[in-house]
């Protein structure tokens, strides 16, 4: 077990997260700023003195795995210190605070000083050398998620992120370009920008093209070989903003949240689009870019909606021909105007609304990757699924988001190769690949 009592120098920590890119880049920030500090990264939490739990609470369900989360992991290990942060720490603090083995709750204004709260050390200029001493090899070396942003100035009446975020607020552009540097030198193939509002970069300096700006400035002052844009709202993107896909490292994969096919749910939402907006922003994005990957999120049973609105959202969602779903229940979120409403939704009817989705996108998912077998694409590899005796399943992703796998006598790890997809497997939801790689090729 670790120690409650063992602080400074050499601690042994523990990084867990839930929820979105933002969060997941948020915890990789803060395993690249320990281990600057001479600590160790564990996966296991039994090891650890220091246990870290970035929390969500975009749903009720997800409040509820935060907080199975953070007792899973003190039953792990009793005496590790656990630090709980994130927007369910930000909106429910008295509620981890009792959990037992909680050492703190940091909300999220203070949450990119948590490393020093916990080391005591301020961070330093980044040094490469002890982060390429902590990781020998490029095999941890995939996609980097980079936080470019944080908070929301959108009312959308059923998101309590603007309550457990705050105000929109961007990164220096030259901040961003610095760590996508460092990122590239370290031997990162991918990296995805993120945000709680991606689109609205710079808008609270005034900028109102602030990403086109930043896209632009990491393309031409870089060498990250793929770069990815993470959630962005229709509303914030103009026909000019698709121009930057000439460049090919951008990857032609937009996830666009719609959350309903339907205008008069729209409304109640507050969202900034209709189906007339969204469908020419599609076109536009089509017009631009060759077959991109466009997915995106749908509510299912939010406050109000009829029988015939779900139908007709869900007819538009089958017409826009995404290349994924993301489907959540409405769930109440306290504190949002969404909850206030009347008309709230019976369980048993979000269930049947979100298994029919979930179908809807399991086939639109199909239809696309399926649309590529034959054809060879780039691909980064992530991590090793299994083992057989003819290799390594070796598991990652195109630049066009098709979840690929391939049996390989080698881990192809953090490497981009190009792949053939020769088939599509439904029960996996993965299509396999054939790795076109010369099997006497010199690692570097």
């Amino acid at each position: 077990m670790g120690s409650r009592q063992r602080d400074g120098e050499g601690m042994r920590i523990h990084l867990r997260t839930l929820g979105c890119r933002l969060n997941q880049s948020e915890i990789e920030t803060m395993a690249r700023e320990f281990r600057r500090q001479g600590h160790e990264i564990v996966d296991d939490p039994a090891l650890a003195d220091q246990i870290i739990v970035n929390t969500c609470a975009v749903t009720e369900d997800a409040s509820r795995a935060s907080r199975r989360l953070v007792r899973g992991l003190n039953r792990a290990n009793d005496d590790a210190a656990i630090t709980v942060t994130g927007c369910y720490a930000q909106i429910a603090p008295d509620q981890i605070a009792v959990i037992p083995g909680v050492a703190r709750v940091i909300d999220n204004g203070a949450k990119d000083r948590l490393v020093t709260a916990i080391t005591g050390k301020e961070i330093e200029p980044f040094d490469l050398e002890p982060i390429s001493r902590d990781t020998p090899t490029h095999l941890a070396r995939t996609r980097a998620f980079v936080k470019v942003q944080d908070g929301c100035d959108n009312a959308c009446t059923f998101c309590v992120t603007t309550l457990a975020r705050g105000a929109g607020r961007s990164r220096a552009l030259a901040d961003v370009v610095a760590e996508i540097r460092m990122l590239t030198a370290m031997g990162y193939q991918e990296a995805v920008l993120t945000g709680v509002h991606l689109g609205s970069y710079g808008q609270d300096r005034g900028e109102r093209d602030g990403l086109i700006t930043l896209v632009r400035a990491i393309l031409s002052e870089t060498d990250i070989p793929r770069l990815r844009l993470s959630s962005l709202e229709p509303w914030d993107l103009t026909p000019e903003f698709f121009t930057l896909w000439r460049d090919p490292r951008l990857c032609p994969h937009l996830h666009l949240p719609l959350q309903s096919g339907c205008d008069a749910t729209l409304k109640r939402m507050l969202r900034k689009t209709t189906q007339a907006q969204f469908r020419a922003l599609i076109d536009a994005a089509r017009t631009a870019i060759p077959d991109p990957c466009i997915t995106t999120d749908v509510i299912a049973g939010f406050p109000g909606e009829t029988d015939e609105e779900f139908a007709i959202s869900e007819a538009f969602v089958r017409a826009m021909d995404f290349a994924g779903l993301h489907v959540f229940r409405y769930s109440k979120r306290p504190g949002t105007a969404a909850a206030r409403m009347r008309g709230h939704i019976a369980e048993d009817v979000k269930q049947t609304r979100s298994a029919r989705l979930i179908a809807l996108g399991a086939e639109l998912e199909r239809r696309y990757a399926e649309r590529y077998i034959g054809a060879t694409r780039p691909v980064v590899w992530e991590h090793i699924s299994g083992a057989a005796q003819e290799g390594f399943v070796n598991v990652g992703y195109t630049d066009n988001y098709i979840r690929v796998s391939a049996l390989h006598p080698r881990v192809l790890t953090g490497l981009m190769v190009p792949a053939q997809i020769t088939g599509y497997d439904a029960a996996k939801g993965i299509a396999s690949v054939l790795p076109l790689i010369e099997m006497d090729m010199e690692w570097t």
